[in-house]
């Protein structure tokens, strides 16, 4: 049975006739592309108003005109989640499409930066700590003023993280740390906005899920930065890059045998989302297919 039967099944069942995230006014950062570009589409077909982030504003516009187009609700706003004055604005922006509310939140922008530890420079390390640390905790203290409110509306807060942050992995201790601080601070915003706010924080992670960041790195995949460096990304082939096709072989350490598409990574980061899981709050979702189980 395809996704979209289940989830109009599960729909039916529950009297969600508007969609999952009916009214909801959605936040998702890194949403030009991938994972993120994905998530914001399904969040609209559930009914969700969708502020679209990407430090590429074309690609931002874009994907929220594709959006509109469908007969949902989207606006696309350029922003650089290493800048304060982005964050500021982002937030603002939100608000007002919002009508002076925010539901949901999901830090998604990030990338890779790999170096083994005695190659790793500074400069290495602490964008990737930015990026996927302090980004999102400045997301979140920012949209404050609307979370920490009781009028009766889910808050909902999803931080994206890797299987790197959780087991670690050879060449990537910069972006590891930086994962695995993500859960931390699910757990410390779950703690603290949960008992008096009622706001749900979850951590997805995801394992071997077909992106640019798994891609072959000899396909010149790259992330430019706003000082314009530019940052090569991907997995040499000869260390287990797999091609974005049909018809690879089986992978052996995947139970079900195969790398995630970005819609089913998306799919699990709407259901966290979703009402369907109003009682799990501070948990890391790990979402792999069965790997390192």
């Amino acid at each position: 049975m395809s996704y979209s039967k289940r989830i109009e099944q599960v729909k039916n069942h529950l009297n969600y006739p508007k969609g999952l995230l009916a009214g909801q006014v959605a936040i998702i950062t890194g949403s030009g592309q991938g994972i993120g570009a994905e998530t914001a589409r399904l969040f609209a077909n559930e009914g969700a108003k969708v502020v679209v982030n990407d430090l590429d504003g074309k690609k931002a516009e874009d994907v929220a005109q594709q959006i509109n187009e469908s007969g949902g609700e989207a606006i696309g706003v350029k922003c650089d989640m290493m800048s304060d004055a982005d964050i500021n604005n982002l937030v603002k922006k939100a608000a007002e499409f919002g009508n002076g509310k925010i539901h949901i939140i999901v830090n998604n922008a990030g990338f890779t930066w790999d170096a083994v530890i005695h190659k790793t420079t500074d400069k290495m390390w602490d964008t990737m700590i930015a990026v996927h640390c302090t980004a999102p905790f400045k997301l979140i203290r920012g949209c404050a003023p609307y979370f920490r409110v009781r009028d009766g509306e889910p808050r909902v807060i999803i931080n994206i993280s890797s299987t790197s942050g959780i087991h670690g992995n050879a060449g990537q201790a910069n972006y590891a740390l930086a994962k695995a601080g993500v859960t931390g601070l699910t757990k410390a915003v779950a703690k603290e906005w949960g008992p008096q706010f009622g706001v749900r924080a979850n951590t997805v992670a995801f394992g071997y899920i077909l992106t640019r960041l798994t891609a072959a790195k000899e396909l010149g995949g790259a992330v430019q930065l706003a000082d314009g460096s530019k940052i090569a990304i991907g997995i040499p082939k000869g260390q287990g890059a797999k091609k974005n096709e049909e018809g690879n072989k089986p992978i052996p350490d995947i139970p079900l045998g195969r790398p995630g598409t970005a819609t089913e990574a998306a799919s699990s980061i709407l259901a966290v989302a979703s009402p369907l899981f109003s009682y799990v709050n501070g948990q890391t979702i790990m979402v792999t297919g069965g790997r390192n189980m």
